[in-house]
């Protein structure tokens, strides 16, 4: 048995999704899309059943990749019944998709979600006009209290017979549905669809669009508008039917200062900032121990072991990667994910991005990418799994270029161990100028230049509410073990590749061949090079290695001040960490990943060349 939940952004669905899945749950990109699809198996009376979690749309109407997946899911009718979740508190906007879904005559539940914001706000809900029009099981539910989630599977399995809706359209819009039903064999959604320009049958589109044109110089309006309109108020005389009480969404007085430039964007940079904060020095105490504690039982006690070289490489390789992994994932990941499961569950996320849409537009996003590219402070491997809540591919595209070349945690420690220890804080302050610099020329080039249309940003100015620390932490380590089970794997391979190569000498033999090269391009010696290729498992990796061949940690005396600057800037900007590769791999695909690697090995040896030419 397979069935799929629908509905509306924020109305709760991924929520009730996880609730009945529990933690196995399955993420991949939907066949010949970048849009992902989460799958997961729960048992019901010894049946498996599987859900697919489809992504939250408002209609069924437009273009995004998002829409055209539902629309394309429903209308294979592979499943077994459709569990459409809404906002109760939103009902009339919600009812708009649900009858469109249920247009396609599947066995259908619904469910009306946030009952308990509903009872707060003094509305009492009639389900009985909603079951009787559609012909299908209605259930009252609260996700977040886990109220009558548990009668969502037995409705489910109990819905055999397809939902029946019969929206009153104009009937210039009947008649063209009749006539192309007739004359090409579509059925009912296939026709309405057609008459929005929607569809791939190239015949019925032409013959839809001589039809709607004539329906457009009649009415003066388009048949989509007119379609939509039908659907809105229809749509509205079931929510007048269904509450009991027509009551106001109340606005909280807090909403005033949270959503206005005056004090909201202040506090928007406090949250922010605050969080960077509690992100970095928590993070940075934890990743400390977890380090010690490797060292110390596990990568000490390894080499005293006395095993053959090479086993000896390979297992320190694969302790190396452990080491850098559980570094990232705990300390920084984790926290990550904790505190924006916070801004997500109290509501506060939807007017961070609000206060932040105009910024972030002039870089090609929308209000949402300041969170990514606030945490990569942080770590850039949370924040290249965050940038997901963009909406678009072109978003996604963009915030992953940006969020790779904002200074981290680990490049922090570059920044400060060399540039700041022995050239000076200002010149240190200078690296991240030069690199923020780089990242708005680098926003506002890619804006103009990468593929995709440009969405106007809808989204649902949720409740503020108590977030229940339970679910924050499940939603948290439900994102962590993403990254321990997909990042991990390839991370552990990277490692042990890098060991193999400098075990055979083909690191030392590298460092003869460029050196020549990095000398002349930025004056430093050939062993910086093996230096910044270690760099790729971890970044601070880059500075300690450096300090290992260069035989002290006292680098002032072997490096000048400009050899020292150099090093660190390319540090920064050149290719991302392997954790941070192998994460990219999984959000943006190899092609996007490649783009990304050679650009910031591009861009970090023009800076570089550039300071070595104009200052050397």
């Amino acid at each position: 048995m397979r069935f799929a939940l629908v509905g509306n952004p924020s109305v709760g669905k991924s929520l009730i999704f996880n609730q009945l899945t529990g933690l196995g749950v399955e993420v991949s990109n939907y066949p010949g899309t970048t849009v992902e699809l989460q799958r997961g198996n729960t048992c019901f009376q010894r049946e498996m059943i599987e859900l697919v979690d489809l992504p939250g749309v408002y209609s069924l109407d437009g273009e995004s990749e998002e829409e055209a997946l539902v629309r394309e899911f429903l209308g294979q009718r592979e499943i077994d019944a459709v569990i459409v979740v809404t906002n109760v508190t939103r009902l009339e906007r919600n009812l708009y998709l649900l009858l469109q879904v249920a247009e396609y005559g599947l066995p259908m539940v619904v469910v009306l979600n946030m009952v308990d914001e509903a009872v707060k706000q003094g509305l009492e809900i009639d389900t009985n006009p909603l079951r009787d029009l559609l012909g299908v099981d209605v259930i009252l539910a609260a996700a977040a209290q886990g109220k009558n989630i548990d009668q969502i599977i037995p409705a489910a399995l109990a819905a055999t017979r397809p939902a029946t809706v019969e929206i009153p359209y104009d009937h210039h819009i009947e008649a063209a549905v009749r006539s192309l039903g007739k004359i090409f064999g579509a059925d009912r959604v296939e026709s309405i669809q057609a008459l929005q320009g929607i569809g791939d049958n190239p015949e019925l589109l032409e013959a839809a669009r001589a039809i709607a044109d004539e329906i457009e110089s009649r009415h003066r309006m388009t048949a989509a508008q007119i379609i939509a309109a039908n659907r809105h108020n229809f749509a509205h005389q079931i929510a007048d039917l269904m509450l009991k009480e027509d009551v106001m969404l109340p606005r909280s007085d807090l909403d005033g200062f949270l959503t206005r430039a005056f004090p909201g964007i202040p506090i928007l940079l406090g949250v922010l900032v605050g969080m960077l904060l509690l992100v970095f020095a928590l993070g940075t105490f934890l990743e400390e121990m977890i380090v010690e504690l490797f060292d110390v039982f596990a990568l000490e006690p390894f080499h005293m072991l006395g095993l053959p070289p090479l086993i000896d490489v390979v297992g320190a390789s694969i302790l190396l990667a452990l080491q850098a992994g559980f570094g990232i994932a705990f300390p920084y990941v984790l926290l990550f994910y904790i505190f924006i499961s916070i801004l997500e569950d109290s509501g506060y996320m939807t007017r961070a991005a609000f206060l932040a849409d105009n910024a972030m537009h002039r870089l090609g996003m929308h209000g949402g990418a300041v969170i990514p590219l606030t945490l990569a402070f942080g770590c850039n491997v949370p924040a290249i799994m965050s940038v997901r809540l963009l909406h678009s591919r072109r978003e996604r595209i963009i915030g992953s270029f940006l969020a790779t070349m904002v200074p981290c945690s680990a490049r922090t420690v570059v920044i400060a161990g060399i540039v700041a220890a022995f050239v000076g804080i200002g010149a240190a302050f200078s690296v991240y100028a030069i690199v923020f610099v780089l990242i708005l020329i680098t926003g506002l080039f890619l804006s103009r230049v990468t593929p995709g249309e440009r969405f106007g940003m809808i989204m649902e100015m949720v409740p503020l509410r108590r977030p229940d620390p339970r679910l924050v932490l499940k939603k948290a380590w439900s994102r962590l073990s993403e990254f321990l089970f997909i990042a991990m794997p390839l991370l552990l391979a990277g490692s042990v590749v890098l060991g193999l190569l400098e075990f055979f000498g083909i690191m030392t033999l590298f460092e003869q061949i460029v050196e020549p090269y990095t000398m002349a391009l930025l004056g430093l010696p050939g062993y910086s090079a093996t230096a910044l290729i270690f760099g790729i498992l971890r970044k601070e990796m880059a500075f300690e290695t450096l300090a290992i061949l260069a035989g002290t940690a006292d680098l002032g005396s072997v490096l000048s001040s400009l050899q020292l600057y150099i090093f660190a800037i390319v540090t920064v900007l050149f290719v991302p960490c392997l954790a941070t590769i192998t994460v990219l791999l999984r959000e943006v695909g190899a092609r996007i990943t490649l783009a990304i690697t050679a650009y910031t090995v591009a861009l970090g040896l023009f800076v570089g060349a550039l300071l070595f030419h104009l200052l050397g």
